[in-house]
């Protein structure tokens, strides 16, 4: 197993618990490092999400093709296999599914036991420089420093393709990368007022990129750099190719109150003229928008710090509701590509048997992970199809 992320240690603990004599090798100076700083440390292992059908539509880009292996292996299975080892799952109310403990410790353990319970070895440091068939069908893989291991199968589990070069391996073994575009990041945005917002959040906000056809609702969070949160991560991850071939510079629209209409905000206003019209609109803020937000959405609308509602002009009523249902921002950028967790781009699907995840060009090699051209939105579903596709191969292999 090339890679000691998520992928490569279910697949070496499904191979080992068959029978399988199993080596991980991973170029790192530790193993797991992604499922123990995912989810804040508490690491979102899948999604409460238990049809296959439906889990596969949370995948922009390869949900087709996993749908059969999550009928195989499903994020109900995965609460199944952590249960059985003694470590009990939770879902929050958007569906995200973390350990009890809240700690990513406690996967990062489970798994780390159960390898060793397994019998598989792990060999840190060990980065893999090459790869080769030999006329005997074996693999010989070329580890930095010079040193040779030959193997009957090899399974590739080694993250996403952040760089052209990061899929080298497979593509020396006959297989096509398709080219990385990040996914899963954040907007940056200049615009002042918004950055002076940095740290607010809302529990329900929509945003839409008129430019990629894309809308997504959900939690929003202004940072120092411009927009977070799962409802922009979402819409990062539908639109990753468009945003990339706009080089991430297009117009952004937020609605701060996605439940309410234009006239229903209208009727708000006037309510507040009549029981509070000598108060400054600056100082009574409509629900659910937080005192900073509404504060800077009067200002931007161009009214005065000091206007009264009794005193608010109809034209200026009307670019305040504009405001709070369609604000719009330039972006200018995206998060560093270091801070990426998920990457669109990889192995060509069509070059997968997804009933065992072994290659249809190289016999005897196996894939999982985001590695494969597939992506999902935020939520665990990578994690999930981690978990799956390392699960598949790890039993195929051991066949």
């Amino acid at each position: 197993m090339v890679g000691g992320g998520a992928a490569g240690f279910f697949a070496a603990i499904a191979a080992a618990e068959a029978g399988a004599e199993v080596t991980i090798l991973e170029k790192t100076a530790r193993v797991l490092d992604k499922v123990r700083i995912s989810g804040g440390g508490r690491c979102n292992v899948t999604h409460a999400c238990f049809e296959p059908r439906e889990f596969a539509a949370r995948y922009p880009r390869g949900g087709r093709a996993l749908l059969g292996p999550f009928t195989q292996f499903s994020a109900s299975d995965t609460v199944a296999w952590f249960e059985a080892r003694g470590v009990q799952l939770k879902a929050e109310p958007d569906g995200r599914m973390f350990p009890v403990t809240d700690s990513s410790e406690t996967i990062v353990d489970c798994l780390v036991n159960a390898a060793q319970k397994a019998g598989v070895k792990t060999r840190l440091n060990c980065a893999v420089e090459s790869a080769a068939k030999t006329f005997e069908g074996k693999f010989e893989l070329t580890l930095s420093g010079g040193a040779k291991v030959v193997c009957d199968q090899l399974l590739f589990a080694t993250g996403g393709c952040r760089t052209a070069a990061a899929g080298q391996l497979a593509t020396s073994l006959g297989h096509t990368v398709e080219p990385p575009v990040p996914s899963l990041f954040t907007f940056q945005i200049e615009t002042p007022w918004l950055r002076s917002l940095a740290g607010v959040s809302l529990e329900l906000a929509e945003v839409s990129a008129p430019a990629a056809k894309l809308r997504e609702r959900g939690p929003l969070l202004v940072t120092h750099w411009g927009l977070s949160g799962p409802a922009i991560l979402r819409i990062s991850a539908w639109g990753a190719r468009t945003f990339h071939a706009l080089d991430y510079q297009f117009q952004l629209f937020i609605n701060w109150a996605p439940e309410s209409n234009e006239e229903q905000i209208r009727q708000q206003f006037q309510a507040r003229r009549e029981s509070s019209g000598a108060k400054l609109l600056v100082n009574t803020p409509l629900f659910p928008l937080t005192a900073r937000l509404w504060e800077q959405l009067v200002l931007a609308a161009g009214i005065a710090r000091d206007t009264r509602w009794s005193a608010l002009p109809r034209t200026q009523s009307q670019a305040l509701a504009r405001q709070i249902l369609r604000s719009e921002f330039p972006v200018t950028g995206k998060s560093l590509n270091k801070d990426e967790f998920v990457t669109c781009g990889g192995v060509k699907l069509g070059e997968i048997n997804f009933q065992t995840m072994e290659s249809k060009i190289c016999p005897g090699l196996f894939f999982a992970g985001e590695l494969l051209d597939f992506d999902g939105v935020t939520g665990g579903f990578n994690f999930q199809a981690a978990w799956t596709t390392g699960f598949i191969a790890g039993h195929a292999l051991a066949k």
